[in-house]
This record gives C-alpha cells, sequence and structure tokens, in this order.
C-alpha cells in the first residue's frame, strides 16, 4: 500500500471517529454515504423512524424508539441513547452522551447538549407493597417549543414544558414549566432572566438590597424596641400571635442594638445586667428562664430554656461589657458522664435538639475557658463529635420520614455554631455537608410558604458559609441562596416592626433579630457584608473566639 493511500485510509477513520463526539462536522458526503443510508433505512424498519434525507445519525447512536421524526438538518450524535417516542424538528442537535427517553417532542433549533437527560417518563411507585421494579410507567411527555438550549447535565422531567426560546444553563434540573425566552439554572431549575434583557449587575443589586435594609434598620431600630417594652420588659410575638415577656426578648433587644454598635436608650444597662445575672443557677451554671416554672422531676440540663440561655444570656452580658458569675459546673464532667449525656440526645428522633444541646455545652466550655477555668470536657466532647459524624452526609442524627434532612441540617448549624465555629476549628467532611444542606433546601422547594422561617434560613445558610470557609464544592449553587434571600431582604421588612420570623405572623424582637443576622450570614457568604451595617455580635457572631484545645 502506498504511503499517500495509507495517509487517506487513517484521514478517514480519523473522520469517522470524529463525527461520533463533533457530528457538527458531517458533509453532505457523510450524509449520502451507503453505510448512513443503510443504517437509516434499518432504522426506518426497525425503530419507526421517518428521517429527513438531510439529517444525519451518527454510526455509535443508541436509537431503539417506537417511532422517530428526526428533522431536516438535524443530527443525533455517537453514544446519545434516544428511546421511546421521539420527534426532532429540523435544525436540531442531539450532542454525545444526551439521553432522551420516553415520550418527547422537540420543536425547530433545539440544541441538546452532552449529558442532557431528557426523561419523558416516570416509574411508578406509589405502592410500598409492589417493587418499584414492578410498578406500571407512566409518560405525560416532554414539550420542548422552538429555539431552545439545553445545556450540558441538565435534567428535565416527565410532564414539562418548556417555552419558546428558553435556554436551561447547564447542571440545571426541570421540575416545573419554563417560561418563552427565560433563562432558567438551578436545582430545581428557576427563571433568573429573561432573553434580551440586559444582564444586571448582581454585586450592584446585592449591594442596594442590603443598603435598603441597613436604612429601615437605623432608622426604625428604636421605634422596634420601644413597641415591644411592656411595663419595663421586653416581649415579642409567638408564633400563635401571643406577646408573652421572656429573658430571650431582652437579649433580642441587646443584640439587635448591639449589631449597630448602639445599647438600647429604652434599657437601663446596670439593672438590665443584674436582671441577666440573676437567671444564672449559682450550683449548675446553667441559666433557667424565670418565666417558666421548673420541673422538679427533670434534671435543669434536660430544660431546653436553660440551655438555650446559656447562650443568650451569656453573650447578652458579653455584649454589656459584662460576663456570667459563675462557671457552667454542669458541663465540666469526666468522660463516662460526658459521653452518656452525649449518646442520650435525642439522635434518631430530633437532631435538631440534640444538636442545640451540643451547642449549649460547647458554649458553656466557652465561659468555662473564658472566665474561669475548665478541664477536658472539651477534649473528650469534640472526640465524640468525631466519632459519631456520619460521614455520607457530613451531619449528625438521623433523617425522618416525615421532614427527611430537616432535623439533621438544622440540628448541624446549632452543633457547630457552638463547637467547631465557635473555637475556631473545620467542621469534618464539608463537601458532604454541603451536599446534604443543598438537598435539604431542595427538597423544601426553597423553603417556600409556611417554611420560609428565619430558622430553616438562618439552618441552611450558616452551614454554607462556614463549610466554603473550607472548600469550594458547589459555591455557586450557595451564593445563589444567598442572592436569593438578600434580594427578598428589603420586601420582607414591615414599616416600623420589622421582621416576623416567619411569613405570615406579626414582626417582632426575635424575627428582627435572627432575619438581620440571616442576611448578615448571607452578604458574608457573597463577601459583600461591609454593604450591610448591622453585624451580629452575640449568638449569630460568627467570628471564632478560638482558646484552643
Amino acid at each position: 500500500m502506498s504511503l499517500a493511500l495509507k495517509d487517506d485510509d487513517d484521514e478517514k477513520r480519523l473522520h469517522e471517529a470524529r463525527l461520533q463526539f463533533l457530528t457538527w462536522e458531517r458533509t453532505p458526503a457523510d450524509i449520502d454515504a451507503p453505510a448512513h443510508r443503510a443504517r437509516c433505512a434499518d432504522l426506518a424498519k426497525n425503530a419507526g423512524a421517518e428521517i429527513d434525507a438531510t439529517a444525519y445519525i451518527a454510526e455509535k447512536a443508541a436509537v431503539f424508539t417506537d417511532r422517530l421524526l428526526l428533522g431536516a438538518t438535524s443530527y443525533i450524535a455517537g453514544y446519545a441513547v434516544v428511546r421511546g417516542d421521539i420527534t426532532i424538528g429540523a435544525d436540531c442537535t442531539v450532542n454525545a452522551y444526551a439521553c432522551l427517553a420516553g415520550t418527547v417532542s422537540c420543536g425547530d433549533h433545539v440544541r441538546i447538549a452532552s449529558h442532557a437527560q431528557i426523561m419523558g417518563f416516570n416509574h411508578g411507585y406509589e405502592d410500598p407493597d409492589i417493587p418499584i421494579s414492578r410498578q406500571p410507567h407512566e409518560s405525560r411527555g416532554i414539550i420542548i417549543e422552538d429555539d431552545v438550549w439545553i445545556g450540558a447535565n441538565v435534567v428535565v422531567l416527565d410532564g414539562v414544558r418548556i417555552g419558546r426560546g428558553a435556554v436551561i444553563a447547564a447542571g440545571a434540573t426541570v421540575t416545573r414549566d419554563i417560561p418563552p425566552y427565560m433563562i432558567a439554572a438551578g436545582v430545581p431549575a428557576k427563571p433568573i432572566r429573561r432573553r434580551g434583557e440586559k444582564r444586571a449587575d448582581a454585586t450592584a443589586d446585592i449591594d442596594s438590597a442590603l443598603e435598603a435594609v441597613g436604612n429601615k434598620v437605623k432608622a426604625e431600630w428604636r421605634a422596634i424596641l420601644a413597641q415591644n417594652m411592656r411595663d419595663g420588659v421586653y416581649v415579642s410575638r409567638e408564633a400563635d400571635g401571643a406577646l408573652r415577656p421572656s429573658m430571650r426578648h431582652l437579649c433580642d433587644a441587646i443584640e439587635i442594638a448591639a449589631g449597630l454598635d448602639e445599647r438600647p436608650e429604652e434599657l437601663d444597662i446596670a439593672a438590665a445586667i443584674e436582671t441577666l445575672k440573676a437567671v444564672q443557677d449559682p450550683q449548675t451554671g446553667l441559666f433557667p428562664d424565670p418565666g417558666q416554672p421548673p420541673k422538679p422531676d427533670r434534671p435543669q440540663r434536660e430544660d431546653g430554656l436553660a440551655l438555650y440561655n446559656v447562650l443568650s444570656v451569656g453573650y447578652a452580658l458579653e455584649v454589656l461589657g459584662s460576663r456570667p458569675d459563675h462557671p457552667v459546673s454542669a458541663v465540666e464532667l469526666d468522660a463516662p458522664d460526658l459521653c452518656a449525656w452525649l449518646e442520650g440526645l435525642p439522635w434518631r428522633d430530633n437532631a435538631w435538639g440534640a444538636g442545640a444541646a451540643v451547642d449549649a455545652i460547647g458554649t458553656a466550655l466557652y465561659f468555662n475557658a473564658r472566665y474561669f477555668s475548665t478541664g477536658r470536657a472539651r477534649e473528650i466532647l469534640f472526640g465524640w463529635l468525631a466519632l459519631h459524624v456520619d460521614r455520607a452526609t457530613g451531619l449528625w442524627g438521623s433523617p425522618r420520614a416525615a421532614d427527611g434532612l430537616l432535623q439533621p441540617v438544622n440540628g448541624f448549624y446549632r452543633l457547630t455554631r457552638g463547637t467547631y465555629v465557635q473555637f475556631g476549628l473545620p467542621v469534618p467532611n464539608p463537601e458532604a455537608a454541603i451536599n446534604s444542606v443543598l438537598a435539604n433546601y431542595r427538597n423544601h422547594d426553597g423553603f417556600s410558604g409556611a417554611t420560609y422561617t428565619a430558622c430553616n434560613l438562618l439552618d441552611t445558610i450558616h452551614p454554607l458559609l462556614i463549610c466554603l470557609a473550607q472548600t469550594d464544592h458547589r459555591r455557586a449553587e450557595a451564593e445563589a441562596i444567598a442572592r436569593a434571600i438578600i434580594t427578598r431582604a428589603p420586601s420582607r421588612w414591615q414599616e416600623g416592626a420589622g421582621f416576623a420570623f416567619a411569613d405570615g405572623q406579626e414582626p417582632g424582637l426575635q424575627g428582627t433579630e435572627m432575619w438581620l443576622s440571616v442576611i448578615h450570614l448571607a452578604a458574608k457568604l457573597l463577601k459583600r457584608q461591609d454593604a450591610l451595617c448591622y453585624v451580629p455580635k452575640g449568638v449569630h457572631r460568627t467570628e471564632a473566639v478560638g482558646l484552643g484545645l
């Protein structure tokens, strides 16, 4: 064989190999080649295919359809999987490793990128007594209108209609209809802007929203504190709408003012310090709330408020330039006793409550180390946590059938806040934790409606912030959540009243303090915290004190 013929053969093999992946390089000669015409004839016979004379199907494409319509100048690349009842209009492209399955109809000028999954069917799964493999399929079908671009690794689920001119960003999961000419992104995919609109300056929008919130707070915080005081005592509206006094509300008022480098004008500071100090039990060092009658049949360390007030009252004292009078002896335990306490927490049924108890234990150890003395309890605590974290989820505790990962994720915030973050230590398995937090956020639809509460958003954004200090894993998704929180914040503020803890509730001190902290954390995740005049100084502060182990 001459060198010229060998070179021609090598060039032909290279061209054929390239056509499997770079199918846009096809030529009229490739389309009219006998092998391609035979392939199209075989598909017409065995796969119900009607293929336009100008269309092209790569040799390695896996086409197993009941019916296939492929329009003019369209192509299906090698290693794409096409099965079911598929209609593809003119000038469409299905790139390598994409999958179209079930009932899918594409208009003209549609671009489907590599590894996209267009799944126009679904498995039945509702009957728990029948294996999923034996339950019937259903197919509502997917409609992709003209001039749509489906990005790489996009998943489109059954029953969805993607409007004309839409763009689906890489990695998105489309679970609902997308309006025409919208650019959609995220999991689940949501419209972010309309094609043709001028791109917004995201940083400017964020700074503008933060400035708007800051201006509201600076102008109205004094009035908000004043209207939540009754007979010299701070009160706040609870979820049921009732006004109740609580040590927490006094601490909320102190923290709101401190976040602006101020002090509450209605408050006698010296008297407030004495009131806060008087809450502490000298024997245990815990802080039972005077508004809640003690339960003699229950140890004080099982009192949720006595534990929470370690944070709430303890930090409020620090903000006012004071400190607790007594060490928290209840947490200074040897290994058997501390481990027994930790193991007895409700990790399976109430992971949030278990994490809250660890938060209080860690904070008590912080106060002991800073102002008094402490033994080996911190080492025991961190050792126990290291041994009991779930490496798959990055969390502590178990999911529940009713709400999935919600309890472990919310517990992760409380647990890490008082331990790893407070002492300046890296959290274990940060990437797994980010995966879990984002999955929980997605599974609850971004905490829309009644679930859009300060607690749920705090327990999302704080874990993302601390984990992203160690890794850039899925940073873009976390930043999208932070932007959504900030851009929505100005509209949630109620004139002269502040923030409600949850949508539909009355605003109060607790909601105002928590939402301001959530907004600060979201801004810090985006590195825009300097645009907000509010910085949490107490429970929701993010700067580690350290003190070492």
